[in-house]
């Protein structure tokens, strides 16, 4: 349509750009995929396959991760679990091949053990195939790390056994019961097994019904507007809901998104860091934390290094030097200065700093200070006055000390504090 549009110049503007645009909406819809699936022009189809290396990110699914696959905003992976089991999981198989959908299963090693055509089925499909260990233990939280081990080690090899070519077997796990725990999560990332959880799940596996498993796989898909469904291809409530949840996300603009790991012939899909978060900050979302505080290295040394003449804002260019002689004569005899001890920021106790840290003490230490800072009484009648009243207030303080000191050690047992009485001569001129 685009190509005969702009090919045959005659044509009007009008029906050129009539032609771009039901171009531009042929692309956009999800007949947009018909080609890649014969006999079905309605089908909801795959948009792209996303190559992810599980060594780079090790843990996906927000439900219990940071991270989750890079998707965009109306991007789904569908996800099985617990299979095969022929009953239902054939219905799936059928259901998504309907809609040229591809979708990641999550294999029981028994299942695959007792049904090896079922995970050949998926496989020649074109799903991609992650293992769910071999019993479907409850208890890898807590399990010791050799058995969860033997788990592990059991769904690899009896799924790989099942396939024709056992290269297919994708590095992706997924804990049953989503029981992670550090020391299974690290043993898998040790051998490069990426630990898949999801986004949000339908709940099928409880006894609800395909009604109510269809509202809550959409409810929470629209929710978040993007992520990993997790559902089971072993549950008929989850077969009965599947169609109408498919006809859903088409109805609603959803694509779904095949997702495959990283060979040495396809390498990885390039992405950013902050892609693999569900919802990206933008530049105008603020920082909900502090930043963290250094711990200096220098801050722990015996000695600090002596200004120089530059840190003083000294010219020593010009004739006159604003430093007096005695610092210029000793700006060069030591590079360092010895830390300050501990003594130097000693408080003595009784001192005006501390009498000023008390309420009943201030005003006596107020005029303490004033009288030292003040020269000698003057001369007469106001002179002996002023030597009076400094004396007076002398002679009260350390009594205010020691009453506010008894003060803090009462109310520090709970008692209640006995009532203070202040000098009457203090009092009087207070």
């Amino acid at each position: 349509m685009i190509g005969s549009s702009v090919v045959v110049w005659t044509r009007s503007w009008t029906v050129l750009l009539g032609g771009l645009f039901f171009g531009l909406l042929t692309t956009a819809s999800p007949a947009a995929f018909a080609a890649e699936c014969p006999g079905h022009p309605d089908a909801l189809g795959t948009s792209r396959t996303l190559v992810v290396d599980p060594r780079e990110h090790p843990r996906i699914g927000t439900m219990q991760y940071r991270e989750t696959l890079p998707l965009k905003d109306h991007e789904v992976v569908l996800t099985f679990d617990d299979g095969p089991l022929p009953k239902y999981s054939n219905q799936v198989l059928q259901i998504l091949a309907d809609e040229c959908i591809k979708a990641t299963f999550f294999i029981i090693g028994e299942q695959a053990k007792a049904n090896p055509e079922g995970v050949r089925k998926l496989v020649a499909a074109g799903h991609t195939v992650g293992t769910h260990s071999m019993t479907h233990p409850l208890t890898m939280d807590r399990m010791p790390l050799d058995k969860a081990e033997a788990q592990i080690n059991g769904g690899i090899e009896w799924t790989s056994a099942a396939m024709t070519d056992p290269s297919k077997l994708a590095p992706f796990f997924r804990i049953p019961g989503l029981m992670r725990a550090d020391g299974v999560e690290n043993h898998l990332i040790s051998r490069g097994i990426q630990v898949w959880s999801a986004d949000f799940p339908a709940d099928d596996w409880r006894h609800v019904s395909p009604d109510r498993v269809y509202q809550l796989a959409i409810q929470r898909l629209e929710a978040k507007g993007k992520g990993i469904l997790l559902l089971h291809d072993i549950q008929p409530r989850t077969v009965a809901a599947l169609p109408k949840i498919i006809r859903d996300l088409k109805a609603r603009g959803y694509r779904i998104v095949n997702v495959v790991p990283a060979t040495a012939d396809q390498p990885a899909t390039p992405t950013t860091s902050v892609e693999w978060l569900l919802h990206p900050p933008t530049e105008t979302t603020p920082i909900a934390r502090w930043p963290v505080v250094p711990n200096f290295v220098f801050a722990q040394t015996a000695a600090m290094p002596a200004p120089g003449l530059a840190d003083l804002n000294a010219q020593t260019a010009h004739e006159h030097v604003v430093l007096p002689h005695k610092t210029m004569a000793q700006a060069d005899v030591a590079s360092t200065l010895p830390a300050p001890g501990r003594d130097l920021f000693a408080i003595p106790e009784g001192s005006v700093e501390v009498l000023l840290s008390t309420t009943l003490s201030r005003r006596a230490a107020t005029r303490l200070a004033m009288a030292a800072e003040t020269p000698r009484a003057g001369k007469g009648k106001a002179g002996k006055i002023q030597a009076q009243r400094t004396a007076r207030a002398a002679h009260a303080a350390p009594k205010h000390a020691a009453q506010a000191k008894t003060q803090a050690k009462t109310q520090a047992k709970g008692t209640a504090p006995r009532p203070t009485r202040v000098a009457t001569s203090v009092k009087k001129r207070a």
